[in-house]
């Protein structure tokens, strides 16, 4: 695949976030930027767990992302600045080395993992930015490696093909950064599509755009309430699938059928049973989802997606008091289809399906019977299905 050609467009052809790292870029290095990068954070709609199992997931890119104006550079360092932290890395990529600041380890993973693909990389001077909430399941881990990644190829003439920089990207967080992700959130944050949801089947990384109703909204609920990826338990249900598979004497529960499970749970230690029957019936919900959404059916969605965070809950254990509550709330009020949790779990954010003409509304009384209940205060965004990385 021939290189792509980078080019700079006008200044205001730019979000207020591309010129605001535009400026900072001036005031860092002395030099505006050549190019800014945009990519984003993700919102899975249903399909939690599924990833990591071969299975099928349903998440949209959204309107909040990480932006990084950058330079070339003539050798192999690396100089960036984040604005998020008001403090600065710099690297050498031909000796990278683990240390410094948690988010600069990010972008140390992608050049590690683009040069062991064998991609010659130059260096680059750069500023990030980034509005996707931290620690909030919104892939900002993602969204910050797709956006090294494009500046990365941006900087060093690399063709860009989004998903096999999503699968670099994954390389990037398991390998270096130590966290055992599946494929779901670097490949939304790659491919994503303005005003569709995408159907992603995580073994062979077909993606099938599935519009979103023009009469629905997606709220993202924040509870306020964070975990940590690497120290919590999401290795372990990782491995408790691991057996699950084994028992059945198959590589992924992709590929167990609901008729081999049935005739072979009673052998199963409760844990792991409960484990492999959300992974189960999750992936028929997805692909559930899906078709209805294709028919504008947002009822039957919403039924899923809540049926969808009970199993999160019950099955899997991986939903939270904080997280139930807010699914509660939500549920409950007038104009919501459904809610869930989304995300690893422990903590983060809910999603809800809610009529667009009263969305505004719906995230205000959700956020006020929260706080009431909770004692601790939200933060609620409605999100736009928005387009994968990019360069301008």
């Amino acid at each position: 695949m021939q290189a792509e050609e980078p080019v700079q467009p006008a200044e205001p052809q730019r979000s207020e976030s591309g010129r605001r790292v535009a400026d900072a870029m001036a005031a860092v290095y002395g030099q505006r930027p050549q190019w800014v990068v945009r990519a984003p954070g993700r919102v899975n709609l249903i399909g939690e767990h599924t990833d990591y199992n071969d299975g099928f997931v349903l998440p949209m890119a959204i309107d909040r992302a990480v932006w990084i104006g950058l330079s070339p550079r003539e050798d192999s360092h690396v100089r960036v600045h984040s604005l998020d932290f008001l403090q600065g890395i710099e690297f050498d990529l031909g000796a990278l080395e683990r240390g410094g600041p948690g988010w600069g380890e990010y972008i140390k993973a992608v050049a590690w993992s683009l040069q062991a693909a064998g991609h010659g990389l130059h260096g680059w001077d750069g500023v990030i930015f980034g509005d996707v909430p931290r620690g909030a399941g919104l892939s900002s881990s993602a969204a910050l490696e797709l956006a090294s990644a494009r500046a990365f190829a941006a900087a060093s003439a690399l063709a860009w093909d989004p998903p096999a920089m999503a699968r670099l990207a994954q390389k990037a967080e398991n390998e270096w950064v130590g966290v055992a992700c599946g494929i779901m959130d670097q490949l939304t944050s790659a491919c994503g599509r303005s005003d569709h949801a995408l159907r992603i089947d995580c073994r062979s990384l077909d993606i099938d755009p599935v519009p979103l109703p023009p009469a629905a909204s997606v709220l993202v609920l924040d509870t306020g309430t964070r975990r940590g990826l690497v120290t919590s338990a999401y290795n372990r249900r990782r491995q408790e699938c691991r057996q699950g598979a084994e028992a059945f004497g198959l590589t992924s529960l992709r590929d167990l059928s609901p008729d081999t499970f049935e005739r072979g749970e009673g052998r199963l230690e409760e844990t792991i049973r409960r484990r492999v029957r959300h992974i189960l019936t999750e992936n028929a919900r997805t692909l559930e989802a899906s078709q209805a959404l294709r028919g504008a059916d947002v009822e039957s969605v919403g039924r899923l997606m809540l049926a969808s965070h009970a199993s999160l809950r019950d099955d899997y254990e991986v939903s939270s008091p904080a997280l139930d509550a807010m699914v509660e709330i939500a549920a409950a009020q007038p104009g919501c289809w459904g809610a869930r949790m989304t995300g690893a779990g422990f903590g983060g954010c809910a999603v809800a399906l809610v009529e667009r003409a009263g969305a505004a509304e719906a995230g205000e009384r959700i956020a006020d019977e929260y706080r009431r209940r909770i004692g601790q205060v939200p933060a609620v965004y409605v999100c736009r299905a928005a387009q994968g990385a990019s360069l301008s």
